[in-house]
């Protein structure tokens, strides 16, 4: 199982940067690169525990999708989904909020430090060769590249 950990420290509150975890605004920051839509079971326009989650997107001229379960979900806190894609990779992703220091006449902004945490499985042999040699380096990329337009949103409040 390969485990990376990215983290990035966002000037706002943890509320506001919550308020980019859900359905409509997640595909944002979130599978931007594959223009993501996101299908929430039962048509819901929140994320709940136990919750299927459906993201697709293009890559290249190639579909992709994968599915995900939401389990956990604390307000302004945790967010984590469990997921699997057709071609058998699995894992979690999990974000957790921290909120830095109080807001007081000192501090101008309060700030709020996002920790990303994706854990997945390739399978077969090959799979974890290519694990090892590219896909590794491409998820901490992208893990880099989402907390970045989500650092980018939640200070700037800016929606393309």
């Amino acid at each position: 199982m390969a485990r990376m950990d990215t983290s990035v420290q966002i000037a706002a509150t943890a509320e506001v940067v919550f308020a980019f975890f859900v359905p409509q605004r997640m595909p944002y920051w979130y599978g931007a690169e594959m223009q993501a839509c996101f299908e929430v079971q039962d048509g819901a326009a929140d994320f709940a525990i136990a919750r299927k989650v459906r993201i697709t997107g293009t890559l290249g001229k190639r579909e992709v999708s994968h599915t995900a379960v939401v389990t956990a979900l604390e307000q302004a806190r945790v967010f984590e989904w469990r997921f699997r894609d057709r071609y058998g990779v699995q894992g979690l992703e999990r974000w957790e909020l921290e909120r830095m220091g109080e807001i007081s006449a000192t501090q101008s902004a309060p700030k709020t430090v996002v920790r990303m945490r994706s854990d997945y499985t390739m399978p077969g042999l090959l799979g974890k060769a290519m694990d090892w040699l590219v896909t590794r380096h491409a998820v901490e990329r992208r893990n880099q590249n989402y907390l970045a337009r989500l650092k980018r949103y939640a200070e700037h409040g800016e929606v393309e």
